[in-house]
Parts: structure tokens; C-alpha cells; sequence
């Protein structure tokens, strides 16, 4: 099992707390294989869903925790958490296990309840896909 190191527990911390007025902003989490530890790849701040289906490598799982600014039918706007599961299909079998088998704690310690799983690639990384997730 893969070790969240405190500070990544701090940085999901701050993240989470940032107050954000516009913009998507995304925090981007990757398993160091060889150490078992968790580590973070990067952080954005006012990034479209296309910059960051582009930003994430084809090949390799990540896991982004997703501060998404969401337009509601009523007007309101609000930036819920999500957790997208970046599991490419294309990844070495090893790593997406590791990977997998990690998520749940990850999940817990980032406090994301919506998770969304991609598996095939930029592609599956749309708008329209977690508009249609969260809006459900």
C-alpha cells in the first residue's frame, strides 16, 4: 500500500480550503513506485478540462482531486471536489494495481466523495463528462 506522506496531507489540506471565485483548479497526485509513497506531480490554477486532459500523462495513473467551477441550471455557480481516477488502459499492469488498491485511502484522506474514474485517455476527459456526473 501506498504511504500519503503528511505533506501531501497538508497540501490536500490547503487545497481544499482555497477559496476560489472562478476557474477550475486541479492538484495532480502520482505513486512513486519504487519508495511506495504518494507525491505531487502539480498544482493549477484556472485550468479548462481540455488543458487538463493534455497536462496528464497517456500512460501512466494519477490521481487529480478537482476543484471544478459548475454552472447550475439555476444560475448559481458553486466548485465542488471531485476526484478524478486517471487510469489510462495503457498503463503498466503493475502500477494501475498499485494504483487501484490505493484509491480508497487516497479517496479518505483527500475527503472527496464524487469520484470520477477515465480510463481511456484525454478523450474521456471532457466538460460534458463531469457536468453529466456532478448535474445527475
Amino acid at each position: 500500500m501506498a504511504n500519503i506522506p503528511q505533506s501531501i496531507k497538508d497540501t490536500l489540506r490547503k487545497f481544499r480550503f482555497a477559496r476560489r471565485n472562478a476557474g477550475s483548479a486541479a492538484l495532480v497526485i502520482k505513486i512513486n513506485k519504487k519508495d511506495l509513497i504518494m507525491e505531487e506531480v502539480e498544482q493549477f490554477e484556472n485550468i479548462s478540462i481540455d488543458e487538463l486532459a493534455e497536462e496528464l500523462p497517456e500512460n501512466s495513473p494519477r490521481y487529480v482531486v478537482l476543484s471544478y467551477e459548475l454552472h447550475h441550471s439555476d444560475g448559481r455557480k458553486s466548485f465542488p471536489l471531485v476526484l478524478i481516477n486517471w487510469a489510462p488502459t495503457s498503463s503498466e499492469i503493475g502500477t494501475l494495481t498499485l494504483h487501484a488498491s490505493a484509491l480508497l485511502n487516497f479517496q479518505n484522506t483527500a475527503d472527496v466523495s464524487k469520484v470520477i474514474e477515465i480510463r481511456d485517455g484525454p478523450e474521456g476527459l471532457t466538460k460534458e463528462v463531469i457536468d453529466a456526473k456532478l448535474l445527475a
